[in-house]
């Protein structure tokens, strides 16, 4: 039966304090200690239960294609995941540095997993991530431009610490989305990450911009001091 103090604690929204006090009471911790002894453990409780909610919302919102962990990585050099690196990019210094990660690589060789396991080691820092295909991008912003309302996607992107693009070079990048993609690229640069994930090496990928102009420039922010990892093997889709 929930006690007048639980009910309490649920009605001032502290669950995690509220389900730690049922606890307590349930294994007969409460006749052992002092107030002073329980307060703690009832504080860190709450606080315990607030960041694990904080960060399953931010896992939720970012969209990701996958589950996936930086844990469960297939951690190979061979494979084109050296650990040096992994370690150093699950520190989340290059958010930090708004620096740009390129991951290249044949299809079924866990780019995508990849990229999903360094938004979800994000999420856990406590970064908001947001993933797109290059496809769900691009109708995004094309909707936005329908609706009037550019400038407040604009907005909103700036707003990720970090944004993923999977699937990037699957089409070609013309008409007012170049400049549009060139838009998000600059509000970025050198303040918020970026992860772009493709099939295509990166020597291909000035021929998908109609404009060289414009090819030029994103090309020129992308890869400018970009980290980057050439995933190699055989196709690892029966594993993920």
């Amino acid at each position: 039966m929930e006690t007048t103090i639980s009910s309490a604690l649920k009605a001032l929204k502290m669950p995690g304090m509220a389900e730690s006090w049922r606890v307590m009471e349930e294994t007969h911790q409460l006749d052992k200690l002092s107030v002073r002894e329980a307060m703690p453990l009832l504080l860190q409780a709450e606080m315990d239960n607030r960041e694990t909610n904080r960060i399953s919302k931010l896992i939720k919102g970012a969209g990701f294609r996958l589950t996936a962990t930086i844990e469960e990585l297939d951690i190979n050099a061979a494979r084109g995941v050296p650990a040096d690196v992994i370690t150093q990019l699950g520190t989340g210094e290059y958010i930090k540095m708004g620096g740009t990660i390129i991951i290249s690589g044949a299809a079924g060789t866990g780019k995508t997993y990849l990229a999903n396991a360094l938004g979800d080691k994000a999420c856990r820092q406590g970064y908001k991530v947001s993933y797109f295909t290059m496809q769900r991008l691009s109708d995004q912003m094309r909707l936005a431009r329908l609706e009037g309302k550019e400038l407040r996607f604009f907005e909103k992107m700036t707003r990720y610490d970090l944004i993923i693009i999977d699937d990037f070079g699957m089409k070609p990048i013309e008409g007012q989305f170049q400049n549009d993609f060139e838009q998000i690229l600059d509000d970025r640069y050198g303040k918020k990450a970026i992860i772009i994930a493709s099939q295509l090496p990166v020597s291909d990928w000035y021929a998908l911009f109609k404009n060289e102009l414009i090819a030029e420039a994103c090309l020129d922010r992308i890869i400018h001091k970009a980290t980057r990892l050439q995933l190699k093997g055989e196709s690892l889709r029966k594993k993920y």
